[in-house]
């Protein structure tokens, strides 16, 4: 069926219905255009998802990745960016192959359809011109027909009257024929000119107007067509991009199961390892054999008889840990941590008040007073052995922190670090050390052959301008080196220290052996000291805390070491104090108080906020200083 022959009488109509297809072009292309910008849009979202959650460079995340689940996690963010991708092309694709293509298509369809609509009216416009003029005649023909049958009638009544004159006569039979010969004229141009217009109009509505309607037709079946091809693109480009997203989704399931637990259960022991050797077996304290001790010169007394002694024994000595007494002596005779605050903040008495962190401390004493101060009291009365072990653990504890000291900046030769990690450490900037000189190495092995083909072919170089990047390159190689045999000493060091199981069983029967021929069953052998007051089992063993060395502990052969843990005698009270609040004393070396209570005063606050009371012969501890309110004896403060 052809629009020409059944829609001839349309042309209105199908200028309406040609340019709503237009439109209905437009529409899709725009709708394609928004999905377009949908599938943008979703790209660069899901590109900065996957971007935000990538590891950054020179971070911990970046470490992290030696994990199985952690490279899967990688893995997958990968793939979720090239998925991404998939959907930028989809977006570029459309734009390509579909809006640019109608965006083409329309211009050349609303051409189309103008230059047909254009002819149609002309055509249209001509024929109705040609009914005018048809028109036209028909009206001159009628109009000299009424004129010729009027002149006919007048002259035909003037014949018949015997009163006109027969000139008159004459000249209306004249008129008459001269009517009829227009009229008859008239006859002859409506007639061919109305052959004319029929010959006209038949081609118009049989020829002209059915080839510009076919052309319509053709047109607008074009454009139906063409949109059906777009729409099938727009399916296909999605179709044809999904092998590629099919391989990320399968890079993704691969990446998941290439998570294994036990590997990752094994790089955290290589990430944390230390190695240390576990503490060992705790001895057995006997405190049935109370030791002697002696009184602090340093405790404000008013006994009338104190004990004296002699000036030069005491001076004489030589404590193992002299380089760090201040510590060890803080550990010895105070709470391990600052007093609590107390429960309430009612005006203190002025001896009552708490000295702060800014106040200032009160004259060192002689370490000797202070062991003495150390050993009179009884719940503070450890061992050696024992505080090691405290200290022991509290390194266990602050190994915690290895991984941000590995993070952080540190010595050159990482003695910050635990052996273990010392170890892999220097082992690695060996490798990078090596690498830099292998480097080097290849780029003078090809400076040398250049210089080579110069000495060969002086007119493509000068031999000697590649001699000083020589001479630098080999001051560099001597450099790094020496560099490798630096940290290679160092790693040897490592090693060498590096404790075995034989070791560890050796070392435990040869220090039970030095325990019990040291000083007695209640004394224990001291290990060497670390700058801040902790202990470790080996000389020189790596920790967090370097230890210094040629501090080896004293023997059984030192008298003078046994002369310090001899007297045992109670220390006199200086004053008494009234309990403010109550106070649980759960930390070691603390006593408990209730609210009210009167103590006596043994020892005044150090300034490290902790009183020293006694409430009967044999309990006695640190209370916090403003928790108390203290009373002393006029003697005790005037002196």
């Amino acid at each position: 069926m052809s629009w020409g022959s059944e829609l001839w009488d349309q042309f209105d109509n199908l200028e309406k219905h040609t340019q709503w297809g237009i439109e209905f072009v437009e529409k899709y292309s725009k709708f394609v255009k928004e999905r377009t910008e949908i599938e943008f849009s979703y790209a660069k979202q899901i590109r900065n998802l996957s971007r935000k959650y990538q590891p950054k460079k020179n971070s911990r995340e970046e470490e992290e990745n030696k994990y199985t689940f952690c490279r899967a996690f990688l893995t997958t963010l990968n793939e979720l960016n090239d998925y991404a991708g998939q959907h930028e092309v989809i977006a570029e694709n459309l734009t390509s192959q579909i809006i640019c293509e109608l965006s083409r298509y329309l211009q050349e369809l609303k051409s189309e359809r103008k230059s047909h609509f254009h002819d149609g009216r002309k055509a249209q416009q001509y024929i109705e011109s040609s009914w005018k003029q048809l028109e036209s005649c028909k009206r001159r023909f009628e109009r000299e027909c009424k004129e010729a049958d009027r002149a006919q009638q007048h002259f035909e009544k003037m014949d018949a009257d015997i009163n006109v004159t027969k000139a008159d006569v004459e000249r209306a039979r004249q008129q008459a024929q001269m009517k009829q010969q227009m009229a008859t004229d008239s006859k002859g141009d409506y007639s061919s000119y109305l052959q004319k217009f029929n010959q006209e109009q038949n081609e118009h509505y049989y020829t002209i107007i059915p080839n510009i309607f076919q052309k319509l037709q053709d047109m607008e079946e074009k454009r139906i067509e063409r949109i059906g091809v777009c729409m099938k693109t727009f399916a296909d480009v999605d179709r044809q991009i999904l092998p590629i997203v099919g391989k990320c989704l399968d890079g993704m399931t691969k990446a998941a199961e290439s998570i294994e637990p036990k590997d990752d259960s094994k790089q955290v022991i290589e990430s944390y390892k230390s190695g240390f050797e576990p503490p060992g077996d705790v001895d057995f304290e006997d405190y049935g054999q109370a030791m002697k001790r002696t009184v602090s010169d340093t405790s404000l007394t008013n006994s009338k008889e104190p004990k004296e002694k002699p000036v030069s024994k005491t001076k004489g000595k030589l404590w193992p840990f002299i380089k760090n007494k201040n510590k060890l002596m803080s550990l010895l005779t105070s709470p391990r941590q600052p007093p609590p605050a107390p429960p309430a903040s009612p005006p203190p008495s002025p001896s009552a008040v708490p000295n702060d962190p800014q106040s200032p401390k009160q004259p060192k004493e002689p370490l000797s007073h202070r062991l003495n101060d150390f050993m009179i009291t009884k719940p503070k009365m450890h061992c050696l052995r024992s505080l090691r072990r405290g200290l022991s653990l509290k390194l266990i504890t602050l190994n915690s922190h290895v991984r941000n000291l590995i993070e952080g900046s540190g010595p050159e030769d990482f003695s910050h670090l635990p052996p273990e990690q010392r170890r892999k450490k220097l082992q690695g900037k060996i490798d990078d050390l090596n690498k830099d000189i292998q480097k080097e190495m290849d780029q003078r092995d090809a400076l040398t052959k250049m210089k080579d083909v110069y000495v060969k072919n002086p007119q493509m170089g000068d031999p000697a301008s590649v001699d000083p990047r020589l001479s630098e390159i080999g001051h560099t190689i001597e450099k790094l080196q020496a560099e490798v045999q630096k940290f290679e000493g160092w790693y040897t060091e490592v090693e060498e220290r590096m404790p075995s199981k034989s070791d560890s069983h050796r070392k435990s029967g040869l220090y039970e052996a030095q325990n019990n021929s040291a000083v007695s069953s209640n004394s224990c052998a001291q290990d060497r000291e670390s700058p801040d007051g902790s202990y470790t089992e080996e000389q020189n063993s790596e920790t967090q805390l370097r230890a210094k060395p040629n501090l080896n502990p004293p023997t059984s052969s030192t008298p003078d070491f046994d002369d310090e843990f001899e007297d045992e005698e109670t220390l006199p009270t200086i004053g008494t104090c009234k309990a403010l609040y109550p106070f649980e004393g759960h930390n070691e070396g603390t006593i408990s108080v209730a609210e009210g209570e009167l103590l006596y005063v043994i020892e005044e606050d150090k300034g490290d906020g902790w009183t020293r009371v006694r409430r009967n012969e044999e309990e006695e501890g640190y209370v916090p200083t403003s928790y108390v309110d203290v009373f002393l004896e006029t003697n005790a403060k005037d002196s």
